[in-house]
């Protein structure tokens, strides 16, 4: 394993940045893409392994503070490039016939301001640090991107619902977190995720959030396979099937791609405890969760 050093500190944006360069050199088959960029000009990053037909998408880090799934994702990504090579089976998957049908596209940090303002404060993005300062006293919790608006929020997915909820509790400007902006898709960082699936087309995706040991999978006229894949994940990790409510309905990711798209996807919130999860929670929680997460590209 390459990124021995990498698991035991924090993912900001310099440390994914040399993660995903030196995936790149060491694994020559990876199609790399910046498919968008933040708010304070940093990359959304995806990486594509396998078939170009009937892509899986993984996708982390939508909230700043839920960055214990940026490390997740990286870590998987190299386990999947290694088996891929040496055509292994981790988890009994034969990962190199399942991606020749099959792409998986991995987008380790869908939200890398609110990444680094969760991790060293207001003063990392300086165009927003007034905003910031003025909405919160404790940017290690930050789960929006730099403008206060909670990209989970921004999705269009029962968006006037939500907003009617916002607003009721007490919701109605920028904030650390919850706020969903003033229409959907607001935000460069939403925008690039919907042009993606647009573009790509996945015929599944999986939302990583923390903490719980929870799965969504239901919004909507519900696809079967969301059902499946929820059940999957859940039966395989010892994680549990859950049903979101209140303000935790509609506006997300998952959600528009059911509702929208009809595309099959679920929400899991990975770990146990008070956000930010530590560091030293990683390791553990991806033994835990590492054959749903082979054994999901199959479903």
């Amino acid at each position: 394993m390459i990124f021995i050093n990498t698991y035991n500190a924090e993912p900001d944006y310099y440390l994914q940045t040399a993660a995903i360069k030196n995936l790149c050199e060491k694994y020559n088959f990876i199609r790399y893409e910046t498919v968008g960029h933040s708010l304070c000009g940093r990359k959304i990053r995806s990486l594509t392994i396998g078939s170009r037909r009937n892509p899986v998408l993984y996708a982390a880090a939508f909230h700043g503070m839920e960055r214990i799934n940026i490390l997740i994702l990286l870590r998987f990504a190299e386990e999947v490039c290694e088996a891929y090579r040496t055509k292994s089976r981790p988890e009994g998957t034969d990962v190199f016939r399942l991606l020749q049908r099959r792409g998986l596209t991995l987008i380790p940090c869908v939200n890398p301001d609110g990444t680094e303002i969760s991790l060293k404060g207001s003063a990392a993005c300086k165009k927003y640090k007034d905003l910031i300062d003025s909405v919160c006293d404790d940017t290690s919790r930050w789960q929006a991107n730099a403008r206060g608006v909670d990209l989970n929020h921004n999705f269009n997915a029962g968006f006037a619902r939500l907003k009617k909820l916002e607003r009721e509790s007490g919701i109605t400007s920028p904030s650390p977190t919850r706020y969903g902006g003033e229409k959907p898709f607001s935000e460069p960082e939403t925008i690039a995720l919907r042009n993606l699936c647009l573009k790509r087309k996945f015929s599944s995706a999986v939302a990583f959030h923390s903490q719980g040991r929870e799965v969504y999978c239901t919004y909507d006229r519900t696809p079967e396979r969301s059902v499946l894949l929820g059940e999957t994940f859940a039966g395989l990790s010892g994680y549990r099937v859950s049903v979101p409510e209140k303000l935790a309905v509609g506006g997300g990711f998952k959600d528009w791609l059911i509702g929208y798209l009809k595309t099959p996807a679920i929400t899991v919130e990975t770990g146990k405890g008070i956000n930010p999860l530590p560091i030293s929670d990683f390791l553990p929680e991806y033994k835990r969760i590492r054959k749903a997460l082979f054994r999901c590209l199959a479903v």
